[in-house]
């Protein structure tokens, strides 16, 4: 991934607030067909390793999960908030008339070898984290438990773990940094104004160096 300096996230806790708050990732992996890629929760557990590690499972019908190579690297992207950046909310556009329009997003790249997990148990215990974490903020939150038996262990049977100790974790913040104040507040207002409140937040934070 290209990442002009001003746009680089190293910060760990940054990046791993960002993949808990977006945890749907887009898994590119290598197959005997070419590259491949998967759109999977993948659940962070950040006192693995030095980046963390992320678990997830995937339908055994599926068959990333056999074309796994050993020491092969796998990339897990998640994506944060983004939207188009229209060049009349730079306020020198009125100056001077030489604006672009651009896109502002921010993004996280985990690399690592991906690691099949077969075992009953571990994705049990997969699948109640997995679960109580989104169900969390629900009133009456839904619970593996209270699913028959009987109808989870056949479910359970068509699915297969997936585990990724992080290796390299990058991240790339382009929030307007290169735009002067005047223009990042025009973003701000601008984003405000169309609902996209916490993009806009991201941009107004990147302003600030003590961030």
């Amino acid at each position: 991934m290209y990442i002009p300096p001003h746009f680089a996230e190293s910060r760990i806790d940054v990046l791993h607030d960002l993949i808990g708050a977006h945890p749907l990732a887009t898994l590119v992996t290598t197959s005997p067909r070419g590259i491949d890629a998967n759109h999977i929760p993948l659940q962070l557990s950040k006192d693995a390793g030095a980046f963390g590690c992320l678990r997830g499972h995937v339908a055994r019908a599926n068959p990333l999960w056999r074309d796994i190579a050993a020491d092969t690297e796998a990339l897990a992207i998640f994506h944060g908030p983004a939207s188009y950046i229209s060049p009349s909310w730079y306020a020198t556009k009125k100056a001077h008339g030489k604006v672009v329009p651009t896109w502002n997003y921010v993004v996280v790249h985990a690399y690592g070898a991906l690691r099949v997990v077969d075992d009953p148990a571990w994705l049990r215990r997969q699948l109640e984290a997995l679960t109580a974490e989104n169900e969390a903020s629900f009133a009456a939150p839904w619970s593996v438990a209270q699913a028959p038996p009987e109808y989870l262990e056949r479910m359970a049977a068509a699915i297969v773990g997936i585990e990724m100790v992080v290796t390299r974790l990058v991240g790339k913040w382009k929030l307007s940094q290169n735009q002067p104040a005047e223009n990042r507040a025009g973003v701000v207002a601008g984003l405000a104004q169309r609902g996209e409140t916490a993009l806009a937040a991201l941009v107004a934070a990147a302003a600030d160096p003590h961030r």
